[in-house]
């Protein structure tokens, strides 16, 4: 039997970017060691960079999010990278937006063990979700699936003139380029490719912003989005 991988001590970096929140990222790095191995949620290979390509690669993604806005962490998997967010941001409004229940059961108990009152745990698929849930101005995702597949999940979650932040890694700019016509008929108006946490993480991680317009989602979920807020309204009514 193959012995489990320790969780190496928090890097010095972890206390400047979680600040008062530091027991708690590593009380959530502990939880992903143990109950997330566990519960197939993360590899056993991860456990000893946890911080740095995990916790630390997705907390600096704060540094392009606005101040207290509404955002929606599509395919939250784990909670990467939904809950360093949340540790960093408490003037943020987080939805942890995740279809499998296993899944969504470890991040309920990850949000009460943490005492996140700023994040909500949803279980459901994105394309299911849209007009049930209030658009977001920010949608973010990691790992989820090529740029252009995500996008005609997120986008359409978006208020309008919202943008989608995917951390992606060395792919971004092919990715990006390949996705650049669907992007359009999204509604995207302006993509570009950013690099943050400097001084955090090497190398820095690559954040791929997609902005859109009036119409996130383009006419096709703009209609969608009309018909889920008729039906839902009807519902109401009886």
């Amino acid at each position: 039997m193959t012995e489990a991988a320790e969780l190496p001590p928090a890097p010095e970096q972890a206390r400047d970017v979680f600040g008062d929140r530091f027991a708690d990222a590593v009380r959530y790095a502990e939880l992903l060691a143990e109950a997330g191995v566990q519960r197939g949620l993360i590899g056993p290979r991860e456990v000893p960079r946890l911080w740095e390509r995990h916790l630390l690669n997705c907390a600096v993604l704060s540094e392009v999010v606005p101040e207290g806005v509404t955002v929606c962490d599509v395919g939250s998997g784990a909670g990467l990278p939904g809950i360093p967010l949340a540790l960093v941001r408490d003037d943020l409004k987080i939805t942890l937006l995740e279809p499998l229940l296993r899944r969504t059961n470890f991040l309920t108990e990850v949000v009460e063990l943490l005492g996140l009152d700023h994040v909500t745990v949803v279980r459901g698929r994105a394309e299911e979700v849209m007009g049930k849930l209030p658009p977001v101005h920010v949608v973010t995702a990691r790992a989820v699936a090529p740029l252009d597949r995500l996008a005609t999940w997120g986008i359409p979650l978006l208020r309008p003139y919202g943008e989608m932040l995917a951390l992606k890694g060395d792919t971004a700019e092919e990715e990006l380029k390949a996705a650049a016509t669907a992007l359009t008929k999204l509604g995207a108006v302006e993509t570009s490719i950013l690099h943050v946490g400097e001084g955090v993480v090497d190398p820095m991680s690559t954040v791929v912003r997609v902005e859109v317009g009036e119409s996130p989602g383009g006419v096709r979920f703009a209609a969608k989005r009309a018909k889920a807020a008729r039906t839902g309204r009807t519902r109401r009514r009886r």
